[in-house]
């Protein structure tokens, strides 16, 4: 049987466990407060900016270069958004999974002819997959230190404007959406060139109305398909960030309870040990007097 000491001193150290874990819990609950704010924020201006592209594109009659289909794909680009930090459970490693799963069934002639790169958001994406023998061409770790539109902004700039050049044909985006605080929804999604179809919102009852646009409809569209770019983005960065937290909201919170029931059994352990040792020092006294009292 394990020595007293030692089972107080792993009690100790579980209960000191427990308390950084709990922590942890109420630091993910209000981040992610904060981070589903966000979203609702930002969730009424994206759906209405899907809307008017949507309608535009609908009406179009020349070519945009971000609606267009190239003829041969030579290079893809895959956007992949993880997290900075762990202790989030499977949120990572479920999405790292959806993603060479994606390209093994889809991409695999590129990855193995190094047509295929990655762009990765966040430490753990960066670091999963310079480790494997995927082409990382850009890595953004510490991204979601601060979460910025700026910061976004700057990087879907540079993806458009290699994907303008023809550095790349097709680009799509990995993430997480939040579905709840114990659920994430994992999702790849063209991003370049526009899908059309994408751009269905599903409202088919809505009563079609014929707007007038200043300058005009080409001018506006030519303006608004790298926004909205921009916004699916950004949108996707706050799904992300507010599925990571839930994510650590709930493992530091199944990770408590795991602490707590290792601690009830160590202190089951502990007391039979200590009856176990009481009950050894009895009788060395019994004996011990029964042969002072036989002398």
């Amino acid at each position: 049987m394990a020595n007293l000491r030692d089972i107080r001193n792993r009690i100790e150290s579980i209960q000191n466990t427990k308390q950084i874990t709990r922590a942890m819990k109420m630091v993910a609950a209000a981040k992610l407060r904060k981070a589903q704010n966000r979203i609702e924020e930002a969730r009424p201006y994206a759906v209405k900016m899907q809307e008017v592209v949507a309608r535009l594109t609908g009406a179009a009659e020349e070519e945009y270069d971000l609606l267009e289909t190239r003829n041969e794909i030579k290079n893809v680009l895959f956007i992949v958004v993880s997290s900075d930090r762990g202790l989030c459970g499977g949120f990572n490693n479920n999405l790292f999974k959806v993603v060479e799963n994606e390209i093994a069934e889809n991409f695999s002639d590129y990855h193995k002819s190094g047509n295929l790169s990655l762009l990765t958001i966040g430490r753990k994406g960066t670091n999963h997959y310079e480790k494997r023998n995927y082409k990382v061409s850009e890595s953004y770790p510490g991204f979601f230190d601060s979460v910025e539109f700026g910061k976004t902004s700057d990087l879907i700039k540079a993806v458009i404007s290699a994907f303008k050049k023809g550095t790349y044909d097709e680009v799509y985006l990995a993430y997480n959406e939040f579905k709840s605080v114990i659920a994430q929804n994992r999702k790849v999604e063209q991003m370049l060139p526009i899908d059309p179809e994408s751009l269905d919102t599903g409202e088919k009852d809505i009563e079609y109305i014929d707007y007038i646009y200043e300058p005009d409809a080409a001018s506006i569209l030519k303006e608004l398909l790298p926004l909205h770019i921009k916004i699916q983005l950004w949108r996707a960065i706050l799904e992300s960030n507010a599925a990571e937290q839930g994510a650590r909201m709930t493992a530091m919170d199944n990770a408590t309870e795991n602490a707590e029931e290792l601690e009830d059994d160590l202190q089951l352990e502990y007391n039979r040990a200590r009856q176990s040792a009481i009950t050894t020092e009895i009788s060395e006294i019994i004996s011990g007097a029964q042969a002072l009292s036989e002398a």
